[in-house]
């Protein structure tokens, strides 16, 4: 299989936006700048926590964690974990009994951070064999 420009830019797009958005979400779970994030919480989850923003803050390390990690080329391992990662927090939304709008789009965007992942494996998986001065695909 030949890389083509497509697939490189489709890659470089979700690296580039799966590093960048759990990495500002992180930081945001500190300041709550964007968005007050206590109130995503399901009420199961609330009533086992004595302390919401301790677990918010967690919450935002391994987002920072997950962000850097893509940005830095630990794509395919992480792009799995990020997937993971916004499914549970699809199930979450939907345990609330609202934000069921919100927790689409974190499926929808599970689903990209698996295309990432195995965008990422067909990029790994591309052999080059260079002869006379040409790059060709190894048989």
């Amino acid at each position: 299989m030949l890389v083509s420009r497509q697939l490189n830019t489709a890659y470089w797009a979700l690296r580039v936006g799966f590093g960048f958005g759990p990495l500002l979400a992180g930081l945001d779970k500190f300041t709550n700048i964007l968005v007050n994030w206590d109130k995503y919480l399901s009420p199961a989850v609330l009533r086992i926590l004595p302390v919401t923003a301790i677990f918010m803050r967690g919450v935002g390390v391994i987002e920072i964690v997950v962000g850097v990690a893509i940005l830095f080329g630990m794509t395919r391992v992480f792009a799995y974990i990020a997937m993971l990662w916004l499914f549970a927090i699809a199930a979450n939304l939907i345990s609330t009994g609202t934000y069921y709008d919100i927790a689409v789009r974190d499926i929808l965007l599970g689903i990209g951070a698996y295309s990432l992942a195995r965008v990422t494996e067909a990029r790994q998986s591309v052999v080059y064999v260079e002869h006379r001065g040409e790059s060709r695909e190894a048989a």
